[in-house]
């Protein structure tokens, strides 16, 4: 086992790693800039170094700033949290290269899987069912607009190199067709470098569903069921649970199993994410992507299993052969993730930074459910205006999914914060909604807050 850890990233996901190294025995070094100076993070830490000033570019993805901060705390290993650097194959090279554990899969398969087009292909080949679009990339408008006369309208343009949304549009129609390709492609160059696109069939109705798996270097790997994460604002997660309603148990048995086939036969390691679209009128699920790092959305997989994600990756990092197998993975109640920003959502979701001045919630008075809070911030932080601006992640957990329902929406109303504004208001409208309550959820709506009337959308 690595003796000390640095951790290549900031906020609520070093705090959490920096948790699963004080369960493991383990030192850790956390890098901050020179805005986060003061936070959290830094001072739970074994040892921390600060790597530059505020903006992202030159701090935390400033690749050789960490590596010599992680010479000079003689640290052993780097696990690089999720966004930043996480899923930059040229930085889990270079940590390779300087003979560091990389907490993470090989430098190939982060490559591999984040260009969409090969990453479809291999997808294919590992077993994955894909929806109908094209095999690799069109090249041209005519060679997209073929593609789209075989599946039918509508599809979708998706950047290779995309992300969060980026370098995406939806075209109904072969007129359509021709405005999204140059927005598309212009968005993906701005966004990437890279404007090379890729055709995918266009699901009306669909929901996002996604399956974790854990894989070691011997060749074993395993599935940790599902979470669900159709609630989304702009392609961005806003709620997550675990596991879907909408999986059969022998559904999930399937899936999961084949996605653990596909991982250990593209010698996939450590944790990933295969992400899949289902078709609401068939049933069907479709992959889309495979995300090769930990997930914002963990929490709710490790309170509905007991499998400490963060540890498993460290302790697979390590060289250590999985301890787990699939019969040992069981489903254990509910689980339900919520996300809290500091933005205002009755300002288009306009960021929100400032000094908190309370942070407080109220614990469950009813020992059949749990409350977990991971926060980036305690009273007395700042939000700073240059980063992600998620400030904590809420989770509840109950027996069945009434009980996490019912725990998430009291720990909303026992939230004791001032100073800033956040999206709780949206939580609770979604949490209250009875398409939510009922699971009926669709990608690209948000129960309970799209519905508002213009006469109370401007109300808390």
């Amino acid at each position: 086992m690595f003796r000390r850890l640095l951790i290549a990233n900031r906020g609520e996901i070093a705090r959490r790693i920096i948790r699963a190294c004080d369960g493991l025995g383990i030192e850790s070094v956390a890098v901050y800039s020179e805005a986060d100076r003061d936070a959290p993070f830094v001072r739970e830490a074994t040892d921390a170094v600060c790597i530059g000033p505020a903006r992202a570019a030159e701090s935390y993805l400033h690749m050789d700033a960490i590596l010599q901060a992680a010479a000079q705390t003689e640290s052993q290993a780097i696990h690089p949290g999720y966004g930043f650097l996480s899923e930059n194959a040229v930085f889990a090279q270079m940590v390779l290269q300087q003979r560091l554990g990389w907490v993470g899969p090989p430098p190939r398969l982060i490559q591999l899987m984040g260009e969409k087009a090969t990453a479809r292909q291999a997808a294919e080949e590992a077993g994955l069912p894909l929806l109908p679009g094209s095999t690799g990339t069109v090249a041209t408008v005519d060679e997209a607009l073929a593609v789209s006369r075989t599946v039918g309208f509508p599809v979708l343009l998706k950047a290779v190199a995309g992300g969060g949304g980026r370098g995406m549009r939806r075209a109904d129609d072969e007129a359509g067709l021709h405005q999204a390709w140059n927005e598309a492609r212009q968005e993906a160059m701005a966004a990437f470098g890279n404007n090379a696109m890729y055709v995918e069939k266009f699901l009306d109705r669909a929901r996002h569903i996604e399956f974790q798996v854990l894989a070691d270097s011997w060749g074993n790997a395993i599935h940790l069921f599902e979470r669900e994460c159709s609630i989304q604002r702009r392609h961005q997660k806003l709620l997550e649970e675990a596991p879907s309603v909408a999986l059969t148990a022998e559904q999930r048995a399937a899936v999961g199993r084949t996605v653990a086939e596909a991982a250990a036969r593209l010698g996939y390691i450590g944790a990933g994410t295969v992400e899949f679209l289902q078709d609401v009128e068939s049933g069907e699920l479709y992959f889309i992507e495979m995300n090769t790092r930990l997930q914002v959305e963990h929490p709710v997989t490790e309170e509905i299993t007991g499998v400490d994600l963060v540890q498993a990756q460290i302790r697979i990092a390590a060289g250590e052969r999985l301890w787990l197998e699939q019969k040992d993975i069981e489903i254990r109640g509910h689980a339900i993730e919520l996300r809290l920003n500091a933005e205002d959502p009755e300002d288009d979701f306009r960021p929100s930074p400032g000094h908190i001045e309370r942070f407080e919630f109220a614990e469950p008075t009813n020992d059949s459910v749990r409350l977990r809070v991971d926060a980036a911030v305690d009273a007395g932080s700042r939000v700073s205006p240059y980063y992600d601006s998620m400030v904590a992640k809420v989770i509840g957990w109950g027996p069945d999914r009434a009980a996490a329902i019912l725990t998430c929406e009291a720990a909303l109303d026992g939230l004791q914060l001032e100073g800033i504004t956040t999206t709780a208001p949206v939580h609770c409208a979604i949490l209250s909604a009875d398409e939510f309550q009922q699971g009926q959820l669709l990608v690209g709506q948000i129960p309970g807050w799209d519905q508002r009337s213009p006469a109370t959308a401007g109300e808390g």
